[in-house]
């Protein structure tokens, strides 16, 4: 039998094979954990011609590729249902930090912000990725797209007619549905009756609604009210995007927001979340005060009050003062001779800057993580300055399964496959199933672990040995293959 290494090797030389020449692969002896959710059992699985052709006890033929895999689980692809790629895949097509964790379909435009036309960013994409490539079309993406610059305010009927035509567009381009980010400005001065009569609209064509809520802080229950009532009212699906206690208001009310949801599902709303592994968020500077209020001091010391103090800022990005980069909003302070609220509002006065805020805590992630309808997402991407856009998926497994025993291997993997690709509509992915495609993990469960810090952010993480992309390599344990074997994904 061929080593491990020695199919990796040959997998990579077959993956350049002439065209027209048959090549499969055979993986032997795997751990399959097909992500329903069911016990992994040990099997063979035969790749041909992009898809999954066989599963069960089978003897290699002429011309397989045979990857000798005992001791490894075998799991469908991972599908990142909140991905920022966006611009990242077109200048890194490879998507190394995204396929060294398993990332085999990347989501983009989620809270609000999608490319435009989506037609012509897929026409840029295609045939060029490691990665399949899904997205959603952004409320404000549409909203500045009619309103231009004069978003600090309700649109108004005709605008909205005028986004509900464009959204029609991007549905009929394959959107899978309607994101919107109302803690940002392009919709945070939307009026809830605003993404109801749009959410109609994307419900029209099979879209969903997935929002990053009005407030993930002391407003995040009503937030969340909002979102059920809008799913309600247009009769959409709801996805709840990164789910979250963001700071210390509300820490440990994550039970109350899961018992609300639940209440919703029990009356028919088909409401779900996803949730990224770290007690950290990443977002702009500007999120920390609420009120919009910048130059408000009182405002201001509320905000760094309310996520515990100035050091549970990290800035990760600052073009007007670059010296700032990689230090805590408190460092900074001391480094301008400031107070820290004085050093926010020149940082915001000056264009602003990109933060990680440690406002969350791990009871809550956890109380999401074990939660039956939250699945798992990046919030990340190629480039991300913050550690889940590298290391989400071996994190999930590697902490939360292997080391803090909070869910088993099989329902891990079900809320990165299986679930989002439900979610989605994507009937041909997500599962170790004869006939669907070859989107596929090939890990090591007691190596498997994100290596990524927020201070570098993209160490690539370890136990991850194979991935594979509609039947292709495209990671080989340690590098990128250069195989460009992802497909654009629109709703089916």
């Amino acid at each position: 039998m061929r080593s491990f290494l020695s199919a990796v090797i040959l997998a990579v030389c077959f993956s350049q094979t002439a065209i027209g020449q048959s090549v499969t692969t055979l993986i032997r002896n795997a751990a399959v954990i097909d992500g329903t959710g069911r016990a992994g059992y040990t099997a063979d699985v035969r790749i041909a011609n992009g898809i999954i052709s066989k599963i069960g006890k089978l003897k290699p033929g002429k011309g397989d590729i045979v990857i000798e895999a005992k001791g490894l689980v075998l799991a469908p692809g991972f599908i990142d249902i909140h991905n920022h790629s966006e611009s990242g895949l077109l200048t890194e097509g490879t998507a190394s930090n995204q396929v060294s964790q398993g990332i085999t379909t990347l989501i983009i435009g989620p809270d609000g912000g999608s490319p435009w036309p989506l037609s012509a960013y897929f026409q840029q994409v295609a045939g060029k990725t490691a990665v399949n490539v899904g997205a959603f079309v952004g409320h404000g993406t549409l909203r500045t797209e009619v309103m231009k610059t004069d978003l600090a305010r309700p649109a108004t009927q005709a605008e909205i007619e005028k986004m509900s035509v464009l959204l029609e567009q991007a549905m009929k381009e394959g959107s899978l549905g309607l994101s919107s980010g109302l803690e940002y400005d392009a919709g945070f001065a939307a009026t809830t009756e605003e993404l109801i009569e749009l959410s109609r609209v994307a419900a029209k064509y099979g879209g969903i609604y997935m929002t990053h809520l009005r407030d993930e802080e002391e407003g995040v229950m009503n937030a969340i009210r909002e979102a059920i009532r809008i799913g309600r009212e247009a009769k959409i699906p709801v996805q709840i995007s990164h789910i979250k206690m963001g700071n210390k208001s509300v820490w440990g009310k994550s039970a109350d927001a899961v018992a609300l949801i639940n209440e919703a599902r029990k009356n028919g709303l088909d409401i779900t979340a996803d949730a990224y592994p770290y007690i950290a968020w990443a977002s702009t500077i500007t999120v920390l005060v609420p009120s919009r209020k910048h130059e408000d001091p009182a405002e201001v010391q509320k905000g760094i009050d309310a996520i515990g103090g100035a050091d549970k800022v990290l800035i990760t990005s600052c073009r007007a003062f670059p010296a700032y980069e990689g230090k805590t909003l408190d460092e900074a302070a001391k480094l301008a001779r400031k107070s820290p609220v004085e050093t926010y509002i020149e940082i915001v006065k000056s264009g602003g800057a990109g933060v990680v805020g440690f406002g969350m805590t791990e009871e809550d992630v956890r109380t999401f993580f074990q939660t039956p309808w939250v699945m798992a997402s990046s919030d990340g991407g190629i480039g991300g300055r913050h550690p889940r856009a590298t290391g989400t998926f071996p994190r999930v497994l590697g902490l939360f399964v292997r080391e803090k025993k909070w869910l088993s291997i099989e329902e891990a993997i079900r809320k990165s496959s299986a679930m989002p690709a439900a979610r989605l509509g994507l009937k041909d992915r997500g599962l170790i199933k004869h006939g669907l495609a070859a989107d596929l993990v090939l890990l090591d469960p007691k190596t498997i672990i994100d290596r990524a810090t927020f201070t570098e952010p993209q160490v690539f993480s370890e136990g991850i040995k194979m991935v594979f992309v509609n039947g292709e390599l495209v990671w080989d344990g340690k590098k990128t293959t250069g195989n460009l074997s992802g497909k654009i994904l629109r709703r089916q």
